[in-house]
């Protein structure tokens, strides 16, 4: 593992935590220039490639979902670990889908199904873009539909 202070090669592993199924945290500390720094492990696995809106086909960028979905939660009381959690479901289930490419679209289902359960601001904020809300009266319209579904759902419950 490469020292991101002084570049050297030589590092040594102080700590080590497993997260999770898949994931494990180290925490390292450089023999050359002796700053520690921690890594977060994963197993690279093969995800589909992703097909935009404008029939574009670009790699899976994990760093990508992570942040819109960071974005939409700003300000919100979603957790970093509840967003984490989220972008791994995602992922399981695309590998579990075990396609070679898949839309963005079925992405931004997949992330806008799961904020809607977990923080309804957050899921206006990101059906704003995913949905192409750009004026009052469409926006205004998702609201109410989510705010007509709210209440069908309570009506369940009683």
């Amino acid at each position: 593992m490469k020292c991101p202070f002084c570049g050297g090669n030589k590092t040594r592993v102080i700590d080590t935590e497993k997260e999770e199924d898949t994931r494990v945290h180290r925490r390292r500390m450089c023999v050359q220039c002796g700053k520690r720094f921690n890594t977060d492990e994963r197993p690279l696995l093969n995800y589909p490639m992703i097909i935009k809106k404008d029939l574009t086909r670009q790699d899976y960028n994990r760093e990508k979902l992570m942040r819109g979905i960071r974005i939409a939660c700003a300000k919100s009381p979603v957790s970093i670990e509840k967003i984490e959690g989220i972008v791994e479901e995602i992922e399981r289930e695309l590998q579990m889908q075990g396609k070679n490419e898949i839309s963005s679209r079925t992405i931004g289902d997949m992330v806008i199904a799961r904020l809607k359960t977990i923080d309804q601001i957050a899921y206006v904020r990101f059906a704003i873009v995913y949905l192409q809300l750009d004026d009052l009266l469409s926006l205004r319209n998702e609201i109410d539909r989510l705010l007509s579904e709210n209440k069908m759902e309570e009506l369940n419950e009683v």
